[in-house]
């Protein structure tokens, strides 16, 4: 490196966000993701070994993905090569590829490759990738905030670890922040006071996103004025340095799905406050509330049923609500349905019920109607037989009769098992009463 080289590489070095400039350099100085990095962990001791396999690095921004890389390419011997997926293509692949072979026969070097967001190569460059992965030319190593089983092709993922990091908790965001503000390339020159409040605060807003906590912590450590040759930080100035609410969620993604799911599981599970937790999220993060009001329709029936029939129109009359006061308002009333809907009594019966006949009907589709229960509106129908020997339930005391309603070819079984809890115990009760008779 020349001396013009070296001033560039300083300049950029001292212009750099914050978080760049104390991103850790080596393993032990690593910290959080407990549970991939502790003290002589498989990881670790590849790393430290460099003998690295080829990994996918999954999880939500600011969890330490692209560090984990760069701190694999301080410690190897092998030539480091990265891409991002956004600016690069198949042409770049080919050139990884042909400096790999170039190193491995001249210099006896082998090649890790870093793809910062892999998710965003589609399905040819990915293919491109494969053979090389697969004969050991070139050693993957990609980084994804999207589901890799989802984003990335299954004979790649074959060929690699998943290795998923996780949102720091408040307790790791805050150690990193009093790293930063005493760290020689972060904000040490300026003498930074920070309580312990508006250090909760700082990693409470956060969101697990260390990244955006230290960013936050740049912004309001600069715009702020010394007073008597310290920044002190208060609170407010602590929650104007986010400017914007950091709700992680991606509407089509991970969080999107797991959100709704542990919310519908609250509804099932009769935990209303969790549901409510749930719901502000989707609802803070910009979901859109009709599609929130559907899958409460759908829940009152597969998980409610005729335990409280009252909750499909409950369920319904939110749906309705939704769309004719929209937001803000609706929120009101997708909480009172979410509270209702939470605390109602619940049966999965009726969903039970027809997903066993559907498996029946697709066995054999074919349907033996008796005769006497067939149309016989039509002329001629009598003659072949159609309604004869029809028992009509009202003509009988209780308006009910005995006769066989299944088809012929089928065997009569029972779909319907109502629970004995809710309304439900009434028709568990009726249904008990018509068997005696």
């Amino acid at each position: 490196m020349d001396l013009f080289e070296y001033s560039l590489e300083k300049k950029k070095k001292d212009n750099s966000p914050l978080a760049q400039r104390v991103r850790p350099e080596t393993i032990d100085e690593f910290f959080s993701q407990e549970h991939i990095i502790y003290p002589n962990s498989p990881l670790m001791r590849l790393i430290k070994s460099d003998r690295i396999g080829s990994l996918i690095l999954y999880g939500p921004p600011g969890t330490g993905k692209t560090t984990l890389a760069r701190i694999i390419s301080n410690s190897t011997n092998r030539v480091f090569e990265k891409l991002s997926a956004v600016t690069s293509g198949i042409k770049d692949i080919k050139e990884v590829v042909k400096n790999a072979k170039d190193n491995l026969n001249f210099y006896n070097k082998g090649t890790i490759l870093f793809i910062d967001e892999i998710h965003r190569f589609n399905k040819s460059q990915q293919d491109a990738l494969l053979p090389h992965v697969e004969s050991g030319l070139i050693t993957l190593i990609g980084a994804t905030t999207e589901n890799p089983f989802f984003e990335v092709n299954r004979a790649l993922l074959s060929r690699t670890k998943i290795v998923e990091l996780k949102h720091l908790s408040d307790e790791d965001i805050k150690k990193a922040l009093l790293r930063a503000i005493d760290h020689r390339n972060g904000l040490k020159d300026y003498n930074v006071k920070i309580g312990e409040k508006e250090l909760d605060l700082l990693a409470r807003l956060s969101s697990g996103d260390l990244r955006n906590a230290l960013t936050s912590l740049e912004v309001a450590v600069l715009s702020t004025r010394e007073t008597d040759g310290e920044i002190i930080l208060d609170e407010n100035t602590i929650r104007d340095s986010f400017f914007l609410d950091n709700i992680g969620y991606d509407k089509g993604g991970d969080i999107h799905y797991d959100t709704i799911s542990a919310f519908i599981k609250s509804l099932r599970g009769s935990d209303p406050d969790a549901a409510l937790i749930y719901l502000a999220k989707m609802l803070e993060a910009g979901e859109d509330p009709k599609f929130i009001a559907r899958r409460l329709i759908i829940f009152a029936s597969e998980d409610i049923g005729n335990a409280d029939p009252r909750a499909l129109t409950v369920a319904n009359d939110v749906f309705r609500a939704v769309e004719v006061v929209g937001l803000p308002e609706c929120k009101l009333n997708l909480a009172q349905g979410v509270t209702y809907l939470s605390t109602a009594p619940k049966s999965n019966s009726s969903y039970k019920a027809i997903m066993e006949a559907i498996s029946d009907v697709k066995a054999n589709s074919e349907l033996e109607i008796p005769p006497y229960l067939r149309d016989s509106h039509y002329s001629g129908a009598k003659d072949l037989g159609h309604g004869i020997g029809y028992k009509y339930p009202h003509d009988y005391k209780g308006g009910y009769v005995k006769q066989r309603y299944m088809p012929l070819n089928y065997d009569i079984k029972k779909y319907y098992r109502p629970e004995n809890r809710g309304y439900e115990r009434n028709i568990l009760k009726f249904l008990e009463d018509k068997e005696e008779e």
